[in-house]
């Protein structure tokens, strides 16, 4: 697990629910890659969600990973226990609901376990030409396939 992959995530959606993309950047040393894809019908997190889920699956080989989102759904899940709690309580809540998108969260335990994942919040929107740049690319695929 050498590599060191960093890669910028985002989610969009027309409508919530609606039509949704997501976009990803990965970047290894000097090699760029940008992915995106499509849904006719879904929420914003279910984007932000799958944008980092096919990131992470694009990767060939175990990685240690610099994973930058700026939903807080996704970093705070991540690194303020979230999802430890929810596996320990057989996915349910704090307030015993269901958690909601379990299918992607059991993906996102998958890939975690796979490679070594660091997740870092950013602003959305503002001045990260990264996070801007997949915002671009979700929103694209949204347009793209409208």
């Amino acid at each position: 697990m050498d590599k060191t992959i960093t890669i910028y995530t985002d989610g969009a959606c027309s409508g919530n629910p609606g039509k949704g993309g997501w976009g990803a950047l990965l970047m290894y040393g000097n090699t760029r890659k940008e992915i995106s894809g499509y849904d006719p019908a879904t929420t914003n997190n279910r984007m932000e969600m799958m944008a980092a889920i096919k990131a992470l699956e694009a990767l060939k080989e175990p990685c240690r990973v610099d994973l930058y989102s700026d939903s807080a759904y996704l970093v705070n899940a991540m690194n303020q226990g979230w999802l430890k709690r929810w596996l320990k309580n057989g996915w349910k809540t704090a307030s015993k609901k269901p958690v909601e998108n379990i299918d992607l969260w059991k993906e996102i335990v998958k890939l975690t376990t796979l490679h070594r994942v660091n997740f870092h919040k950013v602003k959305g929107h503002s001045d990260n030409p990264h996070n801007n740049r997949c915002d671009e690319l979700a929103r694209l695929a949204i347009t793209d396939n409208s």
